[in-house]
């Protein structure tokens, strides 16, 4: 059984943390998989959403301190960082289609940093988030002190790496870091559901509105706005554009091409 799993199903691409024992904790070779399949959905056209989760019982405790093997000098920690866990969120940068992390258990340090990086966060009831470095003699490694503050506002966040208190699903609800929250018995049905909706979009617009957001939240209003308008004129000249107009008209299901 792999640490990591990949399948591709209804264009759902499904990574698998699969340490079930460990909490789903990473292995530097799970980091190696995990870059190479992200830069594989990325360009496999059978993919149009990829969903991030655990094994049943946790989401992910963060990295396995025994099994990631790095040089213990302050460079090669910092190099361990740089060149190996840090190349998952620039691999999810140019990924330009929908990245939802399903967080299905405990989301602790690493673990929590890596459902912060996808696009969308969807809970299962039993959920529960911390950025746990401090309680360890740590600071948030994976991009927290980056992605925390723009989902919860600056001040919520220190408070939340400074004291490292878990936040349950209802809690996250409310502070925005989740979209959804499903009870844990249909949580996995329910999660599936939403990534299929998504795929089941025109793929041309859904990958130009997640580029035109992420761009346009480090532009100033002009330059968005003389983005987004060169947007829409490639996306009024699509198939798909044409097909949704026509589907909305006569009120039935659009067939898009898919890529």
């Amino acid at each position: 059984m792999a640490d990591l799993e990949y399948t591709v199903d209804q264009g759902v691409a499904t990574i698998r943390l699969n340490r079930p024992k460990q909490k789903n904790a990473f292995t530097m070779a799970m980091i190696d998989d995990w870059v190479r399949l992200l830069v594989e959905a990325r360009t496999d056209d059978d993919v149009r959403v990829v969903v991030l989760t655990g094994a049943p019982g946790a989401f992910c405790a963060g990295g396995d301190l025994d099994a990631l093997g790095v040089d213990d000098s302050p460079l090669g920690r910092k190099n361990g960082l740089m060149e190996n866990i840090h190349r998952i969120p620039l691999a999810l940068e140019d990924l330009d289609k929908p990245v939802i992390a399903a967080v299905n258990g405990v989301a602790v340090g690493a673990g929590m940093d890596m459902a912060l990086m996808c696009d969308i966060r969807l809970a299962a009831r039993s959920a529960r988030f911390s950025e746990g470095y401090i309680k360890v003699g740590l600071v948030p490694g994976d991009g927290g002190c980056y992605y925390l503050p723009r989902l919860v506002g600056l001040a919520k966040a220190l408070e939340l790496m400074w004291t490292g208190d878990f936040v349950d699903a209802d809690e996250a609800l409310r502070l925005g870091i989740v979209n959804h929250v499903y009870d844990d018995e249909v949580f996995e049905e329910k999660a599936f559901d939403f990534a299929r909706r998504i795929a089941r979009q025109s793929q041309i617009h859904v990958r130009m509105i997640k580029r035109a957001t992420q761009q346009s939240a480090k532009s100033d209003l002009r330059t968005a706005l003389d983005l987004i308008s060169s947007h829409m004129s490639v996306a009024r000249s699509t198939h798909d554009s044409a097909e949704a107009m026509s589907a909305f008209r006569e009120k039935r299901t659009p067939e898009f091409e898919g890529r």
